[in-house]
């Protein structure tokens, strides 16, 4: 008797996305269900995202990335959940591992790799870094966790962690101008992020935080490679290596309100 194949969906948290949502959603139809949820778009992103088939959820009440996920967890039906970001797109070659993978119907949780787009350039000759998991059976994943950078908490911590070795294409520095909104919402989540661990600020801290993270990623992740696309890429999240220790110092109430809400 036959049984029936794993099925999969694919969860996108956006806000303001019109720009980007069409690809995002484009790469992720080969999937049986799309789940979109909307933190309160003032935009075109909501109408886009259901013409092109996706089911959208908006919830405005932005209480952190961890949450919004969270949220969208309650929504899949399928027995894998894959979490793509609206300015990410899935590759031909990711696709075909991520269906594998649903095929497979393995217990496991899979990371994914991203080759970056920057400022109209891929950075192909950058070094990746050590990826993110995105892939879950659903019945093992739990929630997600954290302030920034949240991770997902499974009921199975010895889950096997599996690298894909397609990539996904992340769009996430296009304009200098998008680039500097960025640095202040991350800069502000990271120090937040570090208030609430009990760490503490200042400009020398920061200045060494980011001298230290820009010769990583400008140097030993060949960021010098990629030209002046490159150097901002670098530059940028060095700055808000910077701004993340400056704020931990000197926005002190304000983080406090992040922290405890």
């Amino acid at each position: 008797m036959k049984t029936n194949a794993p099925t999969l969906c694919i969860g996108i948290l956006t806000m303001n996305e019109e720009r980007r949502i069409t690809q995002c959603i484009e790469s992720a139809k080969f999937a049986n269900q799309i789940v979109v949820v909307d933190s309160g778009s003032k935009d075109n992103t909501v109408a886009m995202a259901q013409t092109l088939g996706a089911q959208v959820h908006t919830h405005a009440d932005w209480q952190g990335f961890a949450e919004q996920r969270n949220r969208l967890i309650q929504y899949a039906t399928c027995d894998y959940i894959f979490f793509l970001d609206a300015d990410e797109v899935i590759t031909p070659e990711l696709q075909a591992e991520i269906q594998a993978a649903v095929s497979s119907g393995r217990k496991a949780a899979w990371k994914i790799l991203w080759n970056q787009v920057a400022y109209g350039k891929s950075l192909t000759r950058m070094k990746s870094t050590g990826g993110v998991m995105r892939l879950f059976q659903s019945a093992n994943l739990l929630r997600f966790e954290g302030v920034v950078h949240e991770h997902a908490v499974l009921a199975d911590p010895m889950t096997p962690v599996i690298t894909c070795k397609g990539r996904l294409l992340h769009y996430s520095r296009e304009t200098v101008y998008g680039s500097l909104q960025k640095l202040a919402q991350y800069a502000q989540l990271g120090a937040a992020k570090r208030a609430k661990a009990g760490k503490r600020g200042g400009v020398l801290r920061g200045f060494a935080s980011a001298f230290a993270n820009f010769i990583q990623l400008y140097f030993f992740r060949r960021g010098f490679l990629c030209g002046a696309e490159g150097f901002l890429f670098c530059f940028f999240i060095a700055l808000e290596c910077f701004f993340r220790y400056a704020m931990l110092h000197y926005d002190k109430d304000t983080l406090e309100k992040i922290v405890t809400r």
